[in-house]
C-alpha cells in the first residue's frame, strides 16, 4: 500500500516509473516531475488506464475515493473512460471547449481576423485535446499547466505563454457567467518558462535590401505569394493586415487603402497611401486571381475562398529564397522601412504615423487617422521609387 509520505518523497528519474497502491491505482512519476494518479482496469476483455488527477492537487485519500467510485461503475459494466458515462457528461456548453467557443462567439467579433484565427488555432491544437471535454468547473491550475508543459516540451515557449493568457480570458468569462468562482490560471503566474525578448529579424542595409527585392521579383512559386511580398515591401503593413486585405477597402482612384479599425492591432482605422508601384502590383493580382468574385485581395494558394494567405506561406517563401530564420521575416518589412526612411531623413513622426504606431497623447491620437496624410502620401511614393533604385543596385548617396 502506498502512503502519502512515499508519494510526496517520490523524485523524478530519467524514465517514468510507478508507485502502486491497491485496486489497480498507482502514482505515475515522469521525468518532468508532474505526478499523476492513474487507474488500471479491465472491461470487455480489454485493459485500460484512466487518469484520477494530478498529485498533490489530488491527494492519496481523494484518489482512492475516486478509484472506489470508478470501480463500482466498472463492476456494473460501465466503462468510466466512455464519454457517454454519466460522470463524464457535462451540461451542454459547460465543458472547457464549450465555454471557450461561447466566449469566442461573443467576443471574437471585436478582434482582427488574424487574431481570432490565432486564438482558435491555439485552443484547438493545445488545449482541447487535453482539457476540452472536461467540465469547466473541474479544470484546475495543474490541468492547464500540464497541457501547457506539453507545448513547452516542443520548444514552443512563447506559444505556451500566449495560450495561458487565452485560457485565463476563457476562465474569466466563465467567472463572469457564473460557471466557476475564480480563474485557476491566476495561480500559474511565473510557472511557465520565459525567454528573452527577441526582435523579429529584418534586413536594413540598403545593398542587402536591393538583393532581397530582386530575389522576391524572381520568386518562382505561387504568383499571389510573390505579389504579396512585393506589396508588403511597398506598404510595410503588418502581415495580418495584408493577408486580410479586401478589394472593398481599396480606392484605386484616390490611391488609398483604408484598413478598418477591427483589423488593426490598436483598433483604429488606418490609411495607407498607395504608390504607383503598389497599384501596379494590385492590378497584377486582380488579373491573375483564381476567384475574381471573392473579396480577399491575396487569396489562399489552396484556393480556399474563405481565407487568405497564411503568414507561414510568406515565411516559407522567404526561406525558399535563402532568407532563413534570423535574417528576414514577413514582419521585418516594417523594420526595414523604418530604418531606410529614417536614414533618408524623413520626420520620425510621419514614419510612425504610417507604421500605425499609436500616439500616447490622447488629444493628438484623435487625429491619428489622417494626420500628416499629404506628407505620408509623398513619402510612400518616394519610398517606392527608392526601393526601385535599390532593386536596380543604384543605392542613393
Amino acid at each position: 500500500m502506498l502512503t502519502d509520505i512515499k508519494a510526496r518523497a517520490a523524485k523524478p528519474a530519467q524514465k517514468t516509473y510507478r508507485l502502486h497502491d491497491a485496486g489497480g491505482m498507482y502514482l505515475e512519476v515522469p521525468p518532468s516531475g508532474n505526478k499523476r494518479w492513474r487507474l488500471k482496469y479491465r472491461i470487455g476483455g480489454k485493459e485500460k488506464r484512466l487518469s484520477l488527477g494530478v498529485y498533490p492537487a489530488v491527494g492519496l485519500k481523494e484518489a482512492r475515493e475516486k478509484r472506489d467510485e470508478l470501480r463500482k461503475l466498472i463492476a456494473g459494466g460501465i466503462d468510466p473512460a466512455d464519454k457517454s458515462c454519466p460522470q463524464n457528461v457535462a451540461p451542454k456548453g459547460e465543458t472547457f471547449a464549450g465555454v471557450a467557443r461561447e466566449w469566442m462567439d461573443k467576443k471574437g467579433g471585436e478582434w482582427a481576423t488574424s487574431y481570432r484565427e490565432s486564438v482558435e488555432q491555439r485552443l484547438e491544437a493545445y488545449m482541447y485535446p487535453e482539457i476540452g471535454d472536461m467540465p469547466i468547473a473541474s479544470v484546475g491550475p495543474l490541468d492547464i499547466l500540464n497541457a501547457l508543459r506539453i507545448v513547452e516540451g516542443r520548444g514552443a515557449v512563447e506559444a505556451a505563454r500566449k495560450t495561458l493568457g487565452i485560457c485565463s480570458r476563457v476562465m474569466r468569462y466563465a467567472v463572469a457567467s457564473a460557471r466557476i468562482p475564480s480563474d485557476p490560471c491566476r495561480d500559474l503566474a511565473g510557472a511557465l518558462t520565459t525567454r528573452p525578448v527577441k526582435h523579429l529579424a529584418a534586413i536594413i542595409d540598403p545593398v542587402e535590401v536591393g538583393g532581397l527585392l530582386r530575389a522576391v521579383d524572381g520568386y518562382v512559386g505561387a504568383h499571389v505569394v510573390r505579389c504579396a511580398l512585393q506589396f508588403l515591401a511597398l506598404t510595410f503593413v503588418r502581415p495580418g493586415e495584408l493577408r486580410s486585405a479586401e478589394w472593398g477597402e481599396i480606392d484605386v482612384e484616390r490611391a488609398v487603402w483604408t484598413i478598418p479599425a477591427h483589423k488593426m492591432k490598436k483598433r483604429r482605422e488606418h490609411i495607407v497611401p498607395l504608390s504607383t508601384q503598389a497599384l501596379a502590383v494590385l492590378r497584377e493580382v486582380r488579373a491573375a486571381a483564381p476567384r475574381p468574385d471573392r473579396s480577399l485581395v491575396f487569396q489562399s494558394v489552396r484556393l480556399r475562398s474563405d481565407r487568405g494567405l497564411s503568414e507561414n506561406t510568406l515565411l516559407v517563401a522567404l526561406r525558399s529564397l535563402g532568407y532563413g530564420k534570423g535574417i528576414m521575416t514577413a514582419h521585418g518589412f516594417r523594420a526595414m522601412a523604418s530604418s531606410l526612411l529614417n536614414g533618408l531623413g524623413y520626420d520620425p513622426d510621419i514614419i510612425e504615423r504610417q507604421l500605425a504606431h499609436v500616439e500616447g497623447n490622447k488629444v493628438r491620437a484623435a487625429y491619428h487617422r489622417t494626420e500628416y496624410l499629404e506628407e505620408r502620401t509623398a513619402m510612400m511614393q518616394a519610398y517606392a521609387d527608392y526601393l526601385d533604385s535599390l532593386r536596380a543596385a543604384i543605392p542613393r548617396r
